[in-house]
């Protein structure tokens, strides 16, 4: 019997079947037996763990997400870390399924993954995470998570007697797990899991003492360079730079670079091939400043720069969105670009050589995204360099990707052969205006949700303010009509940036979706909630979370305070929370806060947009959590 109850359970089953298939009833009913008692002796030895005693109401283990081979479960056991005691939530999973290290990073705030512990017996510090592992999602962008099996550490930091006579003995502890969880495909929905165990602090010397929360996964790795020599590193790296120019991240800029070359076939030999290599120095420029950025990052922060990092960074790709919804502007003739006729003659060309390097500098920005190939293997070897040859070969790739530029514009006999100037040219500028649009709204996509729509409609602001500034003054304008316009179109620019805009420091504060269920219950228990009714169209309800709820004092108090956040999100008539606007509070519409203290009598309701400070007062008066 003991050499059967070692067997996998998968053996038995498959012998069942094979035996019921053969009508040997008897035997079927014996291996389905034997089964059963393997997994009740396996259920028993499983069911204790050292220091801990398990009620059958108590939960310790559960699948938190799992979708067709991936899977994450957790189980929670009692455990040291050097002189600290806690509590140990233990992760294990397939490596693609992962959660968010970062509220930057995840699908949305809030949703990282966050890890709680709460007692009547003893109280809890803040949960000790790993080292993230780094991810690739579909976009290309780098993002910090937790992958596969890792351990949350949370350390006890105090006990709580019943009694000032009485002494711990066994205490229920509930951890509490939320975020989302991502594969390389898809996201699944947010959950929000609760597991509980039951422990015996007086076995606490007995517990599993875990060195540390970092896994071999997150131990720091060391960069090993390939076995490349160095003349065969800079002849990958020159063919890595030629690559760039057949990524789909550059297309977008091809039409740009197409009408350069145009405008510069007009010019003489020597103006246009000046004009080319002003293009180039504008690519060379942006891989300088890459070579730079790793010079410090390797000099005093002990790391190497990752290729198409900026585009990692939602200030970045905001400020890249813009640019390109500016850029189609400019094609679309909305406005133009002048520049003194001195400066002109100068230059050949009304853009001059400004326009020419810039053009080049964003040429090789939006080239940067496409990173792998060739390109990955020459970086790669880059990275493991000292700063001085890394940066040599961050040039080279920089010349690979201007050597066709500078080669085409110092051949005239190519550019005799481009199509003259006409009607042709005017139609081609306005489509790249849409091509430019496209490539925006890509990169929207790339920004965090919450932020999308609010980016969107900044961009509409700016493109007005660019025609008002474009559009309405002239040369002949009078003067103080001229900065009136202008002064009017900086204002408006500024004031959509603060409306729109998302602030680095702004803070978040743990909004739930309205329930009717859920804020009962929490009035039931005579903890105070505080209802946020606002509308995706509702362009005062934004200011109002500028003004109200990005305040770091503000969310700081209803943590302290146990505040029940609700997002009442009233966007279309039959929400739920519309509903209870009109039928249950009473309200003709939004915003409209509402805050339940406990013991009083009616609630505090909030029309006005700056109550920040009657709010604040009235936090501050309830009674911490």
């Amino acid at each position: 019997m003991l050499f059967l109850l070692q067997l996998p359970t998968s053996y038995f089953m498959r012998e069942r079947a094979i035996a019921i298939s053969k009508d040997k009833l008897p035997t079927g009913v014996l291996w389905t037996v034997c089964v059963f008692a393997a997994a009740c002796c396996a259920s028993g030895q499983n069911s204790t763990k050292p220091g801990s005693t398990i009620n059958p109401d108590v939960t310790t283990g559960i699948e938190l997400v799992s979708t067709e081979k991936e899977f994450s479960s957790a189980h929670v056991e009692p455990a040291r870390m050097g002189p600290k005691t806690g509590i140990a939530v233990v992760f294990e999973g397939s490596d693609d399924l992962h959660y968010y290290a970062k509220a930057e990073t995840a699908p949305a705030p809030g949703l990282e993954l966050k890890v709680e512990a709460k007692s009547d017996n003893f109280d809890f510090g803040q949960p000790l995470f790993p080292k993230w592992q780094l991810f690739t999602d579909q976009l290309s962008k780098k993002i910090e998570v937790y992958a596969g099996h890792f351990i949350v550490f949370i350390p006890i930091t105090t006990l709580k007697a019943p009694t000032k006579t009485s002494v711990i003995d066994k205490g229920i502890v509930k951890v509490r797990i939320s975020g989302i969880a991502c594969t390389s495909k898809i996201c699944l929905p947010p959950f929000e899991k609760i597991l509980q165990m039951q422990i015996d602090w007086n076995q606490r010397g007995s517990w599993k003492n875990i060195s540390s929360v970092e896994t071999e996964n997150d131990k720091p790795k060391t960069i090993k360079a390939p076995d490349y020599s160095i003349p065969f590193a800079l002849g990958l790296a020159l063919l890595a730079g030629l690559s760039l120019n057949v990524m789909p991240c550059v297309w977008p800029v091809l039409p740009l670079i197409v009408m350069r070359i145009v405008e510069q076939a007009k010019t003489g030999k020597k103006q246009s091939v000046i004009m080319g290599f002003a293009f180039c120095l504008g690519i060379l420029l942006f891989f300088a400043s890459l070579a730079v950025a790793n010079i410090i990052l390797q000099i005093f922060y002990g790391t190497v720069l990752q290729w198409g990092d900026q585009f990692r960074n939602p200030a970045f790709v905001t400020a890249m969105v813009l640019l390109l919804v500016v850029l189609a502007l400019l094609m679309f003739g909305v406005f133009n670009i002048s520049v003194p006729s001195s400066i002109a003659s100068k230059s050949g060309s009304g853009k001059g050589y400004p326009g020419a390097i810039g053009t080049g500098f964003l040429a090789a920005i939006l080239s940067t995204p496409c990173g792998f190939g060739i390109l990955a293997l020459a970086f790669g070897w880059a990275q493991a360099q000292h700063w001085s040859l890394a940066t040599v070969v961050i040039i080279v790739i920089g010349v690979g990707m201007a050597a066709p530029y500078a080669i085409l514009t110092s051949m005239p006999g190519l550019l005799k052969r481009l199509p003259k100037p006409g009607r042709w040219m005017e139609l081609f500028k306005q489509g790249i205006g849409f091509v430019l649009l496209i490539i925006a709204v890509k990169l929207i996509s790339a920004l965090p949700q919450i932020h999308r729509t609010n980016i969107l409609y900044f961009a509409v602001v700016l493109g007005f303010c660019v025609w008002m500034w474009g559009g309405w003054v002239s040369y002949n304008t009078k003067s103080a009509l001229k900065w009136l316009t202008r002064i009017t179109t900086l204002v408006l620019v500024f004031a959509a940036g603060w409306v729109f805009l998302p602030r680095p420091a702004d803070v978040q504060i743990p909004w739930q979706d309205y329930d009717a269920a859920v804020i009962d219950s929490a009035l039931a228990q005579a903890r105070p909630v505080l209802i946020k009714f606002t509308a995706d169209w509702c362009l005062s309800c934004q200011t109002v979370d500028k003004i109200v709820y990005h305040r770091k004092d503000i969310a700081k108090l209803i943590e302290e305070k146990a505040v029940l956040a609700i997002k009442a999100d009233t966007t279309a008539k039959d929400y739920p929370a519309t509903l209870a606007l009109k039928n249950k509070y009473n309200e003709p519409g939004v915003p409209v806060t509402i805050l339940f203290i406990p013991g009083a009598k009616e609630p505090v309701k909030f029309h006005e947009i700056f109550f920040a400070g009657r709010l604040k007062e009235l936090l501050q008066k309830l009674t911490p959590g």
